[in-house]
């Protein structure tokens, strides 16, 4: 007997649907050569969805916690948000988009309860509209929209889903047709794009797509098929490690070089005008653009040769974080071969994004309150494309989480080194001194003495009245952290920072690393240098315009 179209029903499809996308993952990245060959186009996909479910479930807990469940509404937006807010890559920001678009018509169609949207066939006409909503909403996400990908197949179910509304009575024949709609679509691709065409596959974004379909089908009529997905144009699904798609694409001559050096993805709190002004300039960028979400929160993608640009234009339109910048490895290619070694680096701004960016790492950019969970970090890992990588947390907390991503990726054939910075000026240095072309257990030891022979500190502002180690702070105080202890309280930012670098410097040192923060005073920079010069003979100042809130200013003494 079919299900009701609830929030039950929602929380039901997640795990459906997560168990799909897991046994297609690899499959999925196997086949992936539309728009970049980069082989995550699954596992995008797998950790957008899983972002989306711990948000439907964290809805259920807070439901219960106060004795009532949620409807309807709840659900589908969690889903929703919780997809936006954690979106990977070009298709998992898609992805996002096609499930906001099936939000705003099942949400605004909910019951007076919020439980249901209407019996019989009030439901299948809502799960009709909605998917049509899905598919317009995903072409509007896109820049530039192309035909066989996984728009054309969201298209093609929500036109199954139109003709079967008419007859069906219940969502569950609706989504089943949307299904089959989509599988039927999806076998085309191939006749329509001709990069897959030439490699002998269906699209990706796709392939994922069914599978998300197929699983909403079965949570909706309770039985499950768990039916495979055929991923090539005129075979049954391969394995992955025995389709090694561009290799075979370069072999025959039909890889493309070129294209944009960086991957740019971001969260921004921005207005609808400025994001209107935002896509435009980022259209002029670069490609594979593509902007979703509303009501203030976006979610930016884009293939740059200047990741810097991108995010300055973000700063330029709003608030932009979790900002993660990948690098393709010297240009773009229909399958970039592995690199030998990598760097991944945790940071707390856009300008240590970029800086870690031009130095050829792999970023991932974290916001106040809200660090990266072990599968984020993994996900940069993988974004690496390196047989060995170099892991800098840049902060004490991070230790298990990083050690936790470094033991999954060593499972999937990646040496990974976790080099213990405890800052992200310890990063800086590590950095400064990475080396690939040493071997992987001398650059590990180089970067992580250049790390422990580099003291730092941050200044912070006190929010309330507390005992420290160097007193009784009162709240708007300025407190100098030396090493993770407050050893400095001050009314004023520049004579408390001037006060820190004397501390530090009293020890020796060659090498001041100033990292100011999103609220640094303009003269910051220039009184501190000037400080050092006439104060400690022979050592050298390098300022770094980070971008952090999470402190002002951040200091580092080699």
């Amino acid at each position: 007997m079919p299900y009701p179209l609830d929030a039950a029903a929602v929380r039901s499809w997640c795990g459906l649907a997560l168990e799909a996308l897991g046994r297609e993952r690899e499959r999925i990245d196997a086949i992936n050569v539309y728009p970049v060959a980069d082989g995550d186009t699954g596992t995008n996909l797998y950790l957008t969805l899983e972002s989306a479910a711990r948000a439907v479930e964290a809805a259920f807990d807070g439901h219960a916690s106060a004795g009532t469940a949620p409807g309807l509404a709840d659900a589908i937006g969690a889903m929703a948000h919780g997809a936006l807010i954690g979106a990977r890559g070009n298709s998992g920001t898609i992805l996002a988009q096609l499930l906001r678009g099936m939000t705003d018509v099942l949400a605004a169609d909910a019951g007076a309860d919020g439980t249901d949207t209407a019996p019989g066939d009030g439901a299948a006409e809502a799960l009709r509209r909605a998917l049509r909503r899905a598919a317009a909403a995903t072409y509007e996400a896109v820049a530039h929209p192309v035909e066989g990908t996984v728009l054309t197949v969201a298209t093609a179910a929500a036109d199954a889903a139109e003709r079967a509304a008419g007859e069906a009575r219940d969502a569950a024949a609706v989504a089943r047709a949307a299904h089959e709609g989509a599988r039927t679509a999806l076998q085309a691709t191939p006749g329509q794009l001709a990069v897959l065409g030439r490699a002998g596959v269906v699209d990706a974004g796709g392939c994922g797509l069914v599978a998300l379909l197929g699983a909403l089908a079965d949570a909706l009529s309770g039985e499950v098929t768990a039916t495979p997905v055929a991923v090539r144009a005129d075979a049954p699904l391969p394995e992955a490690a025995g389709c090694d798609v561009a290799a075979h694409m370069a072999a025959d001559g039909c890889a493309e070089p070129g294209g944009p050096a960086f991957e740019v993805i971001y969260l921004l709190e921005a207005a609808d005008e400025a994001v209107a002004r935002l896509r435009t300039r980022l259209d002029g960028l670069g490609d594979s653009l593509v902007v979703v979400g509303g009501d203030g929160l976006w979610h930016v993608h884009v293939h740059v040769d200047d990741a810097g640009a991108a995010v300055e234009a973000g700063i330029e339109a709003g608030r932009p974080y979790r900002i993660r910048i990948t690098h393709f490895g010297g240009g773009r290619t229909k399958e970039p071969a592995l690199a030998p070694r990598a760097v991944v680096a945790v940071v707390p701004g856009a300008g240590l994004a970029g800086l870690c960016a031009d130095a050829g790492a792999t970023a991932v950019t974290v916001r106040p309150g809200e660090p990266p969970a072990s599968g984020e970090l993994v996900q940069a890992i993988r974004q690496a494309h390196a047989r060995e990588v170099m892991l800098l947390p840049n902060d004490p907390e991070l230790r298990h989480t990083a050690a936790a991503a470094a033991e999954q990726a060593r499972t999937e054939g990646v040496r990974v080194a976790v080099i213990p910075t405890r800052a992200a000026v310890q990063g800086i240095a590590a950095l400064a001194v990475h080396e690939p072309d040493r071997s992987f257990d001398e650059d590990a030891v180089a970067m992580t003495s250049a790390a422990g022979a580099t003291r730092y500190a941050e200044l912070a502002l006190a929010e309330r009245q507390s005992w420290t180690m160097a007193g009784v702070c009162q709240a708007g105080d300025v407190l100098g952290l030396i090493d993770g202890d407050v050893a400095v309280i001050g009314p004023d930012l520049t004579v408390t920072a001037m006060t820190v670098l004397d501390r530090m410097l009293s020890a020796g040192g060659e090498m001041v690393t100033l990292v100011l923060g999103a609220g640094a005073p303009a003269a910051l920079a220039e009184r501190l240098e000037r400080h050092v010069r006439e104060r400690h003979l022979a050592v050298d100042t390098v300022v770094y315009h980070g971008g952090q809130r999470t402190a002002p200013l951040l200091i580092g003494v080699e």
